[in-house]
């Protein structure tokens, strides 16, 4: 097991090992989505994992395929109540859940990197949450900008929390989530704070995403860490008022995918699909200064006299 006393005494600086996690999540359920999480998060410290990352909404899971009785100017009961049961297990972003996952990984000496469901505790409103830990169980939380398309039927826009940067002893670590990568701008936000490793908590298993990931890793020179969601029909409840919507799907709804992307375009990982899996991979952090000789997107590569940016921090 990886304590944090080894994390203080060796140089981390120029090799990271990284766990990514491609969990089934169990959907509408806290409980065991927490129960299952901390279990990993132990697995991937005694194999010697220095960072660990979650995908998107790992908890309580991607309501993939439901509409929760939304149509355009009405709504239902029945979808009421299965939004209200995702509702009750959606977590504070300062609540025990994410209190337990800061204690593991203080327990650990690990990075930590989870997405979650964040229900606001004052408004109620829900958001698509990532939230990053250090090993000594502090945090920073990020919303996602803009969910996309019927996902802003259940989660808001981000009214805080925007591009947090964590530092780590591997360089400034930073998250977006899903097809936030999608927005040019909010990926400069991120290049701009110096990241070298970019953490994408996503739901996203087309073929076009392998694409994107590899242009984002060569474009901002970072690690592309791309956590993805195995989820299947055995993954939500029989009980909801809406599973029915899901009949004419496949069994598995998001294949998954999860890798690792060098500054260079490279895999430095196996891609799993259709499976559970860690990936673990040892990364050799020096590629990402090697990388910027003649490209610094946000260096000697900008012309700030033409080009200018700014942003909300």
């Amino acid at each position: 097991m990886l304590l944090q006393e080894e994390v203080t005494v060796r140089d981390l600086r120029n090799n990271l090992r990284v766990a990514v996690v491609q969990a089934e999540p169990a959907l509408f359920d806290q409980k065991t989505c927490l129960e299952k999480a901390l279990k990993k998060i132990e697995e991937c410290a005694e194999n010697g994992a220095e960072l660990v990352v979650f995908p998107e909404l790992y908890i309580p899971g991607y309501p993939f395929g439901m509409n929760f009785g939304f149509a355009t100017g009405c709504r239902n009961a029945p979808g009421r109540e299965d939004w209200k049961r995702y509702y009750d297990n959606s977590l504070l972003s300062d609540g025990p859940e994410i209190g337990q996952l800061c204690d593991a990984a203080k327990k650990h000496g690990i990075y930590l990197s989870m997405g979650y469901s964040e229900r606001d505790r004052v408004t109620g409103t829900l958001y698509n949450s990532n939230v990053m830990i250090d090993p000594e169980g502090r945090r920073m939380n990020h919303r996602k900008l803009k969910p996309t398309g019927s996902e802003r039927l259940v989660w808001g826009d981000a009214n805080r929390d925007y591009f947090p940067v964590m530092d780590t002893p591997w360089g400034p670590m930073g998250c977006l989530i899903c097809w936030e990568s999608y927005m040019p701008l909010a990926r400069v936000a991120l290049y701009e704070q110096g990241i070298s490793l970019y953490i994408s908590a996503n739901t996203n298993d087309n073929p076009e995403w392998q694409d994107t990931i590899r242009h984002i890793a060569i474009e901002g020179h970072c690690y592309f860490i791309n956590a993805d969601l195995l989820i299947t029909k055995a993954s939500y409840p029989k009980d909801l008022n809406e599973i029915h919507a899901l009949d004419d799907r496949p069994d598995i709804l998001c294949r998954g995918g999860s890798c690792i992307i060098d500054p260079f375009g490279h895999l430095v990982s196996e891609c799993i699909w259709d499976e559970e899996a860690v990936i673990y991979a040892d990364l050799d952090m020096q590629k990402v200064p090697a990388s910027k000789m003649e490209h610094d997107v946000c260096g000697h590569y900008a012309r700030p006299d033409v080009l200018r940016f700014d942003f909300d921090r």
